[in-house]
């Protein structure tokens, strides 16, 4: 074999594209791909948004969905079924990102910032997605 398939981006499902997008953007520094900038229309009807780096690479991208179950995790009602993992350099940092994420509109699931292996946090979007930011 030559070739591998290589990841272009993860998408999101969500009940509000541009709401989520809004929310990683902020949070992790990314862009909108060029024409998925918000409009100055009132009513944003979006239902496709995706989130690049500085050097234009394709990121995240949000995928209108008419309804989304959020998960229980860590009850096994509603699994996880995906998440993301974000890293800090140091424990400073971690915290700096707690506020970040939580100011953003983020939800703390778990609090391991203690941990002398692997501290973290695991939180929930404002869609409830559950993502990671711990040192590494």
């Amino acid at each position: 074999m030559t070739e591998y398939p290589q990841l272009l981006h993860t998408v999101i499902d969500t009940t509000e594209p541009r709401r989520s997008a809004e929310f990683y953007r902020l949070l992790l520094g990314y862009i909108y791909r060029p024409g998925d900038e918000p409009s100055t229309s009132e009513v944003d009807e979006t239902d496709w948004l995706v989130l690049t780096d500085a050097q234009g690479h394709r990121k995240l991208a949000f995928q209108q969905v008419d309804q989304f179950e959020h998960t229980t995790w860590p009850r096994p009602d509603v699994p996880m079924q995906m998440h993301l993992d974000f890293t800090v350099s140091d424990r400073d940092a971690l915290e700096c990102q707690r506020e970040r994420a939580e100011d953003l509109g983020a939800r703390l699931l778990l609090d391991r910032a203690a941990d002398d292996d692997e501290p973290l946090y695991v939180f929930a979007d404002p869609s409830g997605h559950p993502f990671c930011v711990f040192v590494g």
